[in-house]
């Protein structure tokens, strides 16, 4: 039967994506799976190969499917990551050893790659959220974030190079390394007497640049949420700065409030 878009029903590509959409959840196309391309949508619904094809775009924005060239367009289920904005974040999850990362992956395996890290010259903005004298430099770690093989996100953070300086000679060396240690860097600075005692956090939703889009292998469409964090110590004093840009299509953001 070949749909058809009467006034005021959903548009005829948005039918089949719905009806692929269906299949996929109730199993008949599992991870993995290789869906109908667009000769085989044309055939079975009597549709141009244009609607065939935004039936299909439709489905690889809402990160249902992804598309392999030259082979064809395949089921990608993904869960997504629970980012628990102030549990995440807890003295008693660093202090104790833990990277902040295990909240969000849970068990599921997780890596990260593309770390660099080194001295560098604060951007205006940086500067301005970790209140530097002017002349000050910062030490920057960038790194990215795959789950299950997936990139999911890409961080940025700035120390201030002061805050390095003092305190034992091991915690400021191991912050320069690439494996900063049990706790990650919020345990290091603790070692180095400053502490995070306070976190603040901006966020919002933007589409990526083309250098977002190709270092977190966005599918064409997807958003991403951009995260700026300061932590401060219990004087408010910042001593670090992070801008973090996430998948959208991985993410959903939980934030506990009493009332």
């Amino acid at each position: 039967m070949v749909p058809t878009s009467e006034n005021g029903s959903p548009p005829v590509y948005r039918e089949i994506a719905e009806e692929l959409r269906g299949q996929i959840r109730s199993g008949r196309y599992a991870d993995g799976d290789r869906l109908p391309g667009e000769n085989a949508l044309m055939e079975r619904h009597g549709v141009a190969r244009a609607t065939a094809r935004q039936a299909l775009s439709v489905l690889i924005n809402e990160g249902l499917a992804v598309a392999v060239r030259g082979s064809g367009i395949y089921v990608r289920l993904f869960r997504p990551l629970r980012r628990h904005g102030a549990r995440r974040l807890s003295k008693d999850l660093w202090g104790n050893g833990r990277a902040i990362w295990q909240t969000d992956s849970e068990d599921r395996e997780y890596e990260v790659d593309r770390l660099r890290v080194g001295e560098a010259v604060p951007e205006e903005h940086v500067a301005r959220a970790l209140e530097l004298p002017e002349g000050a430099g910062v030490l920057r770690r960038s790194r990215r974030y795959l789950l299950e093989g997936r990139p999911v996100q890409h961080a940025v953070s700035h120390l201030p190079l002061p805050v390095l300086e003092g305190g034992p000679a091991s915690a400021a060396h191991r912050v320069r390394e690439h494996d900063s240690g049990p706790g990650g860097i919020y345990a290091r600075l603790a070692e180095l007497g400053h502490a995070p005692a306070h976190f603040t956090e901006e966020i919002r939703v933007r589409m990526p640049t083309p250098e977002e889009s190709e270092e977190l292998e966005l599918s064409p469409g997807t958003p991403v949420l951009e995260v700026a964090r300061t932590a401060l110590t219990s004087e408010h004093r910042p001593v670090e700065f992070n801008e973090i840009t996430m998948d959208g299509s991985a993410y959903v953001l939980r934030y506990d409030f009493d009332a």
